[in-house]
């Protein structure tokens, strides 16, 4: 296996992890199993990735019920294809995946166009799953213009997917650093939960969003008009965490003439 899993026992319900090798960033792929099904989070940027957390959910032994998609970035839809269960959506998340134009990555990576209808509508609210509350809640601003945040409050598990990376860099390229600062802070007001799910990254606790307003202050701080510049200072200050190819991505969209 490429990626590696991490395992969550909380009881009735158990958490496997998928996260991805470095060169794509460490994307996460959540796979929810509850006492009859596995529900599945978020679909990874490169298809051979999402083939072994497709494969890895299907030799849990429990049918796959679902594929939530949390928003309109390709590093969490691109590997649909791979689950083949019906796939779950916020409809302005659906919206926005739709408007996306086919994309090639700086490393070659080829992203087609994606339309997911059919689909089924996600509303914000409770819904039971094999007696598991879970609670979907949609977001705006921050990383994504809109996003899907799911809560497990039995069992103290908050998959916050790209409101949270676990020492990785940020993509930047939504250009809203104060409204992820904003939502940042309204999900450490939350108590009860002490299983953080990352978008990108390992599983953590609630120290991991004191760790991500520290790097939004510090990008804040940093970002200029010189995309490279931004890029080697952000790096210097974390030297550590992975992904630096996602900045070069967001830069894009942060500075269009190319600097």
């Amino acid at each position: 296996m490429n990626g590696t899993v991490t395992v969550l026992d909380k009881g009735s319900v158990r958490i496997h992890s998928y996260m991805s090798p470095a060169d794509t960033f460490h994307a996460t792929t959540q796979l929810i199993e509850t006492p009859a099904r596995i529900i599945v989070i978020d679909a990874q940027l490169n298809p051979a990735y999402a083939d072994e957390a497709a494969a890895y959910a299907e030799g849990l032994g429990k049918p796959l019920d679902r594929l939530i998609v949390t928003h309109a970035h390709p590093d969490h839809y691109n590997g649909i294809a791979s689950f083949g269960v019906p796939v779950h959506v916020l409809p302005l998340v659906r919206e926005q995946i739709a408007a996306r134009p086919a994309a090639r990555l700086p490393d070659g990576l080829a992203v087609p166009a994606t339309d997911l209808n059919p689909s089924v509508d996600i509303t914000p609210g409770t819904e039971v799953i094999d007696g598991v509350p879970f609670v979907f809640e949609a977001v705006s601003g921050g990383e994504a213009a809109d996003q899907l945040v799911v809560k497990l409050p039995e069992q103290g598990v908050l998959v916050a997917q790209d409101l949270v990376y676990h020492d990785v860099h940020l993509y930047l390229g939504n250009n809203d650093v104060t409204g992820w600062q904003q939502v940042v802070d309204a999900l450490a007001a939350e108590s009860g939960y002490d299983t953080i799910l990352a978008g990108h990254g390992l599983p953590a606790g609630p120290e991991v969003y004191e760790e991500i307003r520290r790097y939004l202050a510090d990008a804040h701080e940093l970002l200029g008009d010189d995309g490279q510049a931004y890029k080697k200072a952000i790096v210097d200050r974390y030297p550590a965490h992975v992904g630096p190819f996602i900045i070069d991505i967001a830069n894009r969209s942060l500075f269009p003439a190319g600097n």
